[in-house]
């Protein structure tokens, strides 16, 4: 018994000796570094998911989410022992969702397989508004290849990556996931990541590191509407595939069979060549007891049956609702929004197609 508390106490002093503050880390500048994830590159606000130019033109709860940084992330390079995070948020909450997936940080690296890796988390508590956190540290000092997510649901103002003194900070020299050959996913609070619990894990970022691709998040939550604005975005970008997932915001057949179609020719007009993937409704475990929501999820996806069944383009796609979940009603935490369970069956559930259609 002595000789193990022996023990103990030398793995507390050691680890006592060789843990360091935030206090005691160099500071970088994260905009002096390459982001990915977004179509939005050298605008006024430097996180954000749609360009300035849009506001007064778009509705307003779309410019706000837009502000929003799921799906972005930074590349960097170093050989530190210790990384941090110290960044400006609005601290915004939700009652159903982790506040590190709303507006935490999500560390990742390749491992020795070559295929990305979570490390650690940046856990910024329920109301920091300016958090500074320890994500890492008792590492192994040699040179990694990092990627940084930053919050599904809040807005990152600012952004700094801190190190262990020594220790270098550069831009990554590895085109992983590749840059070229982006993916566009449009969609809604599911697409933004309602409700994984880390940033890394919303399913379109697992499709990113499933398929080494850059994959653009424009989910809004309660806001992927098929607007005629965020088609123009779309259409004015070089994406090699897009992926339309509105389906769950619009309010019913009726209304879908009005605004996808020009939704889609928008696109279409600009890049007639283009692979459009249009996914339909998830039948979410609440049809099993709520007649009219099943009602209205059944009658949209059966409008995309007959629409897809009558269509002649060759690069137009559809993948139906019902393959999302099947019959699996353990995968959400309301009902409605997916877990990281769910985020992980619905990227593998979509991996073969989207893997099929880049291909091509």
């Amino acid at each position: 018994m002595k000789r193990f508390f022996a023990v103990l106490l030398a793995v507390l002093i050691f680890t006592a000796a060789y843990s360091l503050k935030t206090k005691d880390l160099v500071w970088h500048a994260a905009d002096t570094l390459p982001i990915h994830g977004t179509l939005v590159h050298g605008d006024s606000v430097t996180y954000c998911r749609l360009p300035q130019s849009l506001n007064g033109k778009i509705r307003q709860p779309l410019a706000d989410l837009g502000r929003n940084t799921a799906g972005i992330y930074i590349r960097f390079a170093s050989d530190a022992s210790a990384i941090g995070a110290r960044y400006k948020t609005r601290a915004f909450n939700m009652d159903h969702m982790t506040a590190t997936g709303v507006h935490g940080l999500d560390l990742y690296t390749i491992g020795d397989d070559g295929r990305w890796t979570t490390v650690a988390s940046g856990r910024p508590g329920m109301r920091n508004t300016h958090p500074e956190m320890m994500i890492a540290q008792n590492m192994e000092p040699r040179m990694r290849e990092y990627m940084l997510y930053l919050p599904l649901y809040d807005t990152c103002d600012s952004l700094y990556i801190g190190v262990n003194e020594g220790a270098a900070v550069k831009a990554s020299t590895l085109d992983s996931p590749q840059k070229d050959g982006y993916i566009i996913m449009y969609g809604t609070s599911i697409l933004q990541g309602g409700c994984a619990s880390r940033p890394g894990m919303v399913f379109t970022s697992i499709l990113g590191r499933m398929l080494n691709r850059q994959v653009m998040n424009l989910g809004f939550s309660g806001n992927g509407r098929l607007d005629t604005e965020v088609a123009e975005l779309i259409a004015a970008s070089h994406p090699s595939v897009v992926v339309i997932d509105a389906c769950p915001n619009i309010k019913d057949a009726e209304l879908l069979a009005e605004k996808l179609p020009p939704f889609i020719k928008i696109i279409r007009n600009a890049q007639p060549d283009l692979p459009i993937l249009v996914c339909g409704s998830p039948m979410f475990p609440v049809v099993r007891y709520e007649k009219s929501t099943y009602d209205t999820l059944k009658a949209k996806n059966d409008w995309l049956d007959s629409f897809f069944a009558t269509n002649t383009d060759p690069n137009l796609h559809y993948f139906p609702g019902e393959k999302i979940i099947d019959d699996d009603w353990e995968i959400t935490v309301d009902n409605y929004h997916f877990t990281d369970l769910g985020f992980k069956r619905y990227a593998e559930a979509l991996y073969p197609t989207l893997l099929r259609l880049l291909s091509e």
